[in-house]
């Protein structure tokens, strides 16, 4: 275990509109987004944006081409390959076996990581890309990023649990991760859907070792935050935004995009990176 000291509570949940509670509009655009990212979720800040009527819609539009063209996928793969991580050693299978993981379910939590990261990686750099848009700010000069082919896609992950609904230890587990990300900080999805495996919760501080230690989160967020940037500013060009932010919900949807890019997915970016290392 690290020596971050007590947990501090996770902040409240963000009101959000579940994928099992999206009327036949939304779920639409769900299953567009789910497609095109080749991601088996539709992660929080769509489903955040989602509470905010119109929004989700002009949203779509916006990123959608460079979603389907492969550009985004290049800079998926070119963030990745160049965000530093600590040195991390995989994981035997003991100790997934002492965690309470049975036979073949290592293949499960693997695509469940991978979904996160090829999700997390995707919606930093368009989101970016979109924010840096609304702000007006001057992109800076950036190679355009390779088109690639569409990966695999991965399998369907179980439903996301409720945090409210894990047993009072599971819950404080999935809390105390959180909080290594700040004070008041938002409950990460990622560390919610771990709970599946009540082991691993518990475990993963001691797991992945420096990588989760709130220093190393940091400055693991503030470089992805920065290649983010590089990767967002080469396919600004790409993006189709049609007019305004619809229903004058244009701060609001800039207060979501900053606080989403600016800390809650970069931070966790590095995050699945390591436990893709870890699991390797």
């Amino acid at each position: 275990m690290s020596g971050a000291g007590p947990a501090a509570p996770a902040g409240p949940a963000l009101p959000e509109l579940r994928e099992d509670e999206a009327p036949p509009a939304i779920a639409a655009l769900y299953a567009a987004l789910r497609r095109a990212s080749g991601v088996p979720l539709v992660n929080l800040i769509h489903r955040h944006l989602a509470t905010m009527p119109e929004v989700l819609p002009w949203v779509w539009a916006a990123i959608r081409p460079p979603l389907e063209d492969g550009r985004l996928a290049g800079a998926r793969e070119r963030l990745a390959g160049a965000l530093p991580l600590p040195a991390i050693a995989p994981l035997p299978a003991a100790a997934l076996a002492a965690a309470g993981l049975g036979p073949g379910e290592r293949d499960a939590l693997v695509a469940l990581v991978e979904t996160y990261n090829r999700g997390n990686l995707t919606n930093l750099i368009l989101l970016t890309a979109l924010r840096r848009a609304l702000e007006e700010v001057p992109p800076e000069p950036a190679p355009p990023p390779p088109a690639l082919a569409a990966p695999a896609p991965l399998p369907a992950p179980p439903p996301l649990p409720r945090l409210e609904a894990l047993p009072p230890d599971l819950a404080a587990a999935v809390r105390g991760l959180a909080a290594r990300h700040g004070p008041g900080s938002v409950v990460p999805s990622l560390y919610l859907h771990l709970a599946h495996w009540p082991g691993i919760p518990p475990a993963l501080p001691g797991w992945l070792g420096a990588a989760l230690e709130p220093a190393a989160i940091a400055a693991g967020r503030e470089a992805a935050i920065a290649l983010a940037v590089r990767e967002a500013d080469a396919l600004r060009p790409a993006l189709a935004i049609a007019g305004a932010v619809p229903g004058g919900r244009r701060e609001a949807v800039l207060q979501a995009l900053r606080s989403f890019t600016g800390s809650l997915i970069p931070a966790m970016v590095p995050v699945g990176l390591a436990l893709r290392r870890l699991l390797a």
